[in-house]
């Protein structure tokens, strides 16, 4: 069925249903986890669930094949998110002529982000607006398919006239759009008036809101800045008090959420989409909570008969499914658990949704030389630019630690991306350094995840084997060498943990973790970011070529210090030689 049709039914029920959205993990194991999660959150009976698509066609395979999945396997009618700027004809083609022979019926029509080099030529490809692609589908496809836009109700971020932004909109839908689905809706009141607007204007397709959970502080931040969406200022108030304890900011973002789904309701608002993040438990409480989820519907885990004792493989596999979800109760960055569903989500690698070409010129400067790069990280760590290529906010509040240690390491040319200090036992109620549920103790090893040149790494990796036992490594470069001493017989299994917490009444937490299939995936988007960075500059430019020549240099490096009662040691690594 197209979910038009299910919209419309829904509608004329008068009752309220909901709509999940997911995005394809970045590793096999995620992606097979995900399967097991999306199971369980299709017995709440979602009139239909969306999966998004990578900037460029990025995830395309993996998106794909999630759609196929919920599609033919779980039977949910399922939206598959396409978009168009920067991806040839034929991509756009065999993309739809996949979805068409998967039994997707429904496509999210989106543009996408606007790549930011010199040689794109807006259009060059036929795309240039969500509006071309609507056209597009319709002009192939006839009505096969099922056909949604999406809808800004405070306006696009690229787009400073409100009233244009609108027009462009209408623009879509008229297009031949079947059904709009809005941006992160956090204040109702906003979303409603916009639906009015949207209906005065003769708008007559179904609008769904988009109604996020906030799972975590820090992925918070990121998604109000680069939404740019109004959050009430008690939403603010509250997650700022309790940014330093994990499962509150979980509570009040579960809260909030049924809220605004209650606040819709009054207004007469009957569906919201919810994004998961590829998440379960918040999501569970909302529908609970919102009562948006069938009164029987079925649980995770196994349970047997009313009345009758649990089998004990039951009871197994139920403690099973609870440790999984236990994977993801507390992200902490891009070193979670690459077995979740959600690996990555929180806090992936890259500023540059924030810069056109002159933008980035302008704060990073036009680097030549290794000096030059260096003085840029030098700068970023001592807080005097709030962005690097490889990140889009300012060092958090406990990199203030070994701040010095920081800025003496990137002026002798280890470029840090990523770094923690040594922690023994800080409550987990500390305002700096804790996360979790109060009453605990955090713990965590001294870690530093740098670019090191190519002529200064095998002297660095001489230091880092000498000392076997202490120090976990892990590196690799663009052209795909690969090198650890982690502990295993079999090094593709071997996992180092890098943060752990101990709270009442719950096992042994650990959030972060590196493993050789978590940092090969970071290690092709750190390396993706160099030549984003290049390609902003004009072909020939001196600044291209070093930044080219640079990334085919240098490797990525991990280095873990597993003696987290020395905290300083680490950096005894990093030398000048």
């Amino acid at each position: 069925m197209k979910l038009s049709e299910k919209l419309e039914q829904a509608l004329a029920a008068g009752k309220p249903f909901f709509s999940l959205e997911f995005f394809p993990p970045k590793t096999e194991q995620g992606l097979a986890n995900l399967y097991e999660r999306v199971e369980r959150l299709a017995r709440q009976q979602p009139l239909f669930v969306a999966v998004t698509w990578g900037a460029g066609g990025s995830t395309a395979q993996r998106t794909l094949e999630l759609c196929g999945a919920c599609q033919g396997v779980f039977g949910l009618e399922t939206v598959m998110h396409l978009t168009c700027t920067n991806m040839d004809q034929s991509t756009v083609d065999d993309a739809l002529a996949a979805a068409k022979e998967a039994g997707v019926r429904n496509i999210l029509a989106l543009r996408g982000d606007r790549p930011r080099n010199h040689e794109y030529q807006v259009g060059a490809n036929g795309f240039e607006h969500a509006a071309d692609l609507v056209r597009y589908v319709r002009a192939k496809y006839g009505d096969y398919f099922c056909v949604g836009v999406a809808g800004y109700p405070e306006g696009h971020t690229e787009c400073d006239d409100r009233e244009r932004e609108f027009e462009y909109f209408v623009e879509k839908v008229e297009a031949g759009a079947d059904f709009v689905i809005s941006q992160l809706v956090f204040d109702p009141e906003l979303f409603v008036v916009w639906e009015q607007r949207c209906r005065a204007r003769g708008i007559a397709v179904p609008i769904v809101p988009g109604v996020l959970p906030v799972q975590s502080y820090q992925s918070f931040r990121r998604l109000a800045f680069l939404t740019k969406v109004h959050v009430p200022a008690q939403l603010l108030a509250d997650l700022d008090a309790a940014r330093a304890n994990d499962q509150a900011v979980k509570d009040i973002g579960a809260a909030h959420a049924v809220a605004t789904v209650r606040a819709l309701q009054a207004a007469g608002i009957r569906g919201v989409h919810l994004t998961t993040l590829n998440l379960e438990a918040s999501i569970r409480r909302v529908l609970e909570q919102a009562e948006l989820a069938p009164a029987t519907g079925g649980g995770g885990g196994s349970e047997g008969s009313r009345g009758a004792p649990v089998a004990a493989t039951a009871t197994a596999a139920a403690a099973v499914v609870a440790q999984r979800r236990e994977w993801d109760d507390f992200p902490n960055g891009r070193w979670g658990d690459a077995r979740s569903p959600a690996f990555g989500s929180v806090d992936a690698y890259g500023a540059m949704v924030r810069f056109d070409a002159q933008g980035a010129g302008r704060v990073w400067g036009r680097p030549q030389t290794l000096a030059d790069v260096s003085a840029l990280f030098v700068r970023y760590v001592r807080g005097e630019i709030a962005a690097l290529p490889w990140s889009d906010e300012p060092l958090r509040a406990e990199s203030g630690r070994i701040g010095a240690e920081l800025a003496r390491v990137n002026e002798l040319g280890y470029w840090t991306l990523a770094s923690q200090p040594a922690l023994d036992g800080v409550s987990s109620s500390d305002g700096v350094h804790g996360w979790g549920p109060r009453g605990g103790y955090v713990y965590q090893k001294a870690f530093v995840e740098c670019f090191v040149p190519g002529d200064r790494f095998p002297r660095f990796l001489s230091r880092l084997q000498s000392q076997a036992g202490r120090i976990t490594y892990y590196a690799g470069n663009r052209q795909g060498d690969f090198m650890t001493n982690a502990h295993s017989s079999d090094a593709a299994t071997a996992v180092t943990a890098l943060t752990w917490g101990v709270f009442p009444g719950r096992a042994v937490v650990q959030p972060t973790l590196i493993d050789k299939v978590s940092f090969l995936a970071w290690r092709a988007e750190a390396f993706r970011t160099w030549r984003e960075w290049a390609d902003m500059f004009a072909a020939g430019a001196p600044e291209r070529a070093f930044l080219e020549q640079t990334a085919d240099e240098c490797w990525l490096v991990n280095v873990v210090d597993n003696e987290y009662k020395s905290p300083d040691a680490i950096w005894d690594l990093f030398t000048a030689e």
